[in-house]
């Protein structure tokens, strides 16, 4: 029924507890998951994840966040873009919320890391997973030189303004809300999910992270995603079972490569 479609199951406070962590997934009705890679040397990890389990698929990307790990080229995301249960590229983007004693400008090996995943994305032909904090004019910017009209994808875990929302939404991507929507001081988020069309939202957990109200201060997990679901239904006004099966529908028309999230219902 609901899809949690973005999930670290591969960070150790949830791969520890996987077992109970399904379980309640099923309570839920929590059938499918997205596992996102965060760098190269987590990969292997989160592959077998995907291939472990028949309602679990999977990125390659390295986050924008992550220092002091193997840059990606072009070439080793497309070599493990084509290994199986493979379905998106990230996630990636821009991150300048940390920066420091550093300036915008020091940070130009991230937007190369970026203009990294977007060429991956475009010869691969899979949707690539945004991540964009405190960077959104520098992330639409070097979308669109990258030609981000050529790829799909979607802003993950959504945080950003209206417009930021709009200039998404007019390059043809979706975009996903996490537990923050139930935050009691997410008034803003809440007016940007309110105007972005039914079919093209997402929901997600972030876990470990993010844990929606009632849970939240908790560890988070795929199992939670329907609190997400809930308010989304409580926003648009809308049946919980209809954001459900609309937000599925998307994850599936997203992240359909050669029919494989069709074969796991």
């Amino acid at each position: 029924m609901f899809v949690d479609s973005h999930c670290h199951l591969s960070f150790p406070e949830l791969q520890a507890e996987l077992p109970a962590i399904r379980a309640a997934m099923a309570r839920e009705r929590v059938d499918r998951a997205l596992c996102i890679c965060t760098t190269l040397e987590e990969f292997e990890t989160v592959h077998a994840l995907a291939t472990g389990y028949d309602n679990f698929w999977c990125s390659v990307g390295v986050h924008p966040d992550n220092e002091g790990v193997t840059e990606p080229t072009v070439a080793d995301l497309q070599e493990r873009a084509a290994l199986p249960r493979v379905v998106a590229i990230g996630e990636t983007g821009l991150d300048y919320y940390r920066l420091g004693e550093r300036s915008v400008a020091d940070m130009e090996w991230q937007r190369e890391r970026f203009r990294i995943h977007i060429r991956a994305a475009r010869a691969t032909g899979l949707p690539l997973i945004i991540h964009t904090r405190s960077a959104s004019a520098d992330t639409l910017a070097i979308l669109r030189e990258e030609g981000g009209h050529a790829v799909t994808g979607v802003f993950h875990c959504f945080t950003e303004t209206l417009d930021v929302a709009r200039d998404a939404l007019d390059l043809g991507f979706m975009i996903s809300f996490s537990g923050i929507l139930t935050f009691k001081n997410a008034t803003d988020l809440r007016e940007v999910a309110r105007i972005v069309p039914m079919d093209r939202c997402l929901i997600e957990t972030d876990s470990p992270y993010l844990a929606p109200v009632p849970y939240r201060g908790k560890i988070n997990n795929p199992s939670y995603v329907p609190r997400v679901a809930e308010q989304l239904a409580r926003i648009k006004g809308l049946g919980v079972e209809l954001i459900a099966a609309e937000t599925s529908r998307n994850f599936e028309r997203l992240f359909a490569r050669t029919g494989l999230l069709h074969n796991a219902m």
